[in-house]
């Protein structure tokens, strides 16, 4: 149902996504989490925003570089470990146990939110 609902606000022009203490506006670009400002580089808010769009389905590692890094990057995984431990490192309430970005071993990751 949660997933339904969230589909419904991206769909209606309200693109704010909630998951715990984490907020995505994803109109005005801003990240918030316990109502604190996050600021992310542009390839960590383009990750943010692609697992957002996407809760709870697994983006393989390919379909993350092309969408972020663009078609020559697909096979470039070094820098989706890379950049997906900084965003964990600002978004997590414990980036040694992540709980909203889980690696789905061998094919990529999935958002979790709540």
């Amino acid at each position: 149902m949660r997933v339904v609902q969230r589909r419904r606000q991206f769909s209606h022009g309200q693109p704010v996504y909630s998951a715990g203490t984490l907020e995505v506006d994803l109109t005005t670009r801003t990240v918030r989490r316990a109502g604190q400002e996050i600021h992310l580089s542009a390839i960590e808010y383009g990750l943010l925003r692609m697992f957002v769009q996407h809760p709870g389905r697994v983006l393989t590692h390919g379909q993350i570089l092309r969408e972020v890094w663009g078609p020559q990057a697909s096979e470039r995984r070094e820098y989706l470990r890379v950049y997906i431990t900084h965003l964990r490192k600002k978004i997590e309430e414990d980036p040694a146990q992540p709980s909203l970005i889980k690696t789905e071993q061998g094919i990529g990751y999935r958002f979790m939110g709540e």
